[in-house]
């Protein structure tokens, strides 16, 4: 990831700086543990554990460096910032599939906060590119890899 601007919402800032905590003060004691305990089992050549223990450190290293990173280039998105008047990130939209009748709410994220399966979607989804910018009543068509699926924004809240 380079310094390129990373944008969150209050919630998603808490969220990460709690992640960086955690890995900073609890998991990286856990590892050092591990290594400690692994290379008591000897020759660690050969060791599988203390090689686990090695590679977890490197993942958490690295996590920590992108979490910085990503703390430091961060643009936070205040609520007061919000419109309800247009879908911004931050924005809970209400869509309509005009095709099979369904409703979805989706909450308008950055990309470092994107969870489709809690139905946060990144501003540089189809679907949050899409509906950006538009406003309650807007029908817009979203190019999805099995077609083109129409919407219908009908609510739009903080």
């Amino acid at each position: 990831m380079s310094d390129k601007e990373v944008i969150l919402t209050q919630d998603g800032l808490k969220r990460l700086e709690e992640e960086l905590e955690n890995l900073k003060s609890v998991r990286r004691r856990e590892v050092a543990e591990r290594i400690k305990t692994a290379i008591g089992y000897g020759d660690i050549s050969e060791n599988s554990e203390y090689e686990d223990a090695k590679n977890e450190q490197a993942f958490i290293e690295g996590r920590i460096i992108t979490l910085e990173k990503m703390l430091r280039n961060a643009r936070i998105i205040n609520n007061d910032e919000i419109d309800t008047d247009t879908v911004s990130i931050g924005s809970t939209v209400t869509v309509k599939d005009l095709e099979y009748g369904d409703t979805t709410e989706y909450a308008i994220v950055g990309t470092a906060e994107s969870d489709p399966l809690q139905n946060k979607i990144s501003n540089e989804s189809p679907v949050g590119k899409a509906i950006l910018g538009k406003k309650k009543g807007a029908v817009v068509d979203v190019t999805v890899p099995a077609g083109v699926i129409q919407y219908k924004i009908i609510d739009i809240k903080k």
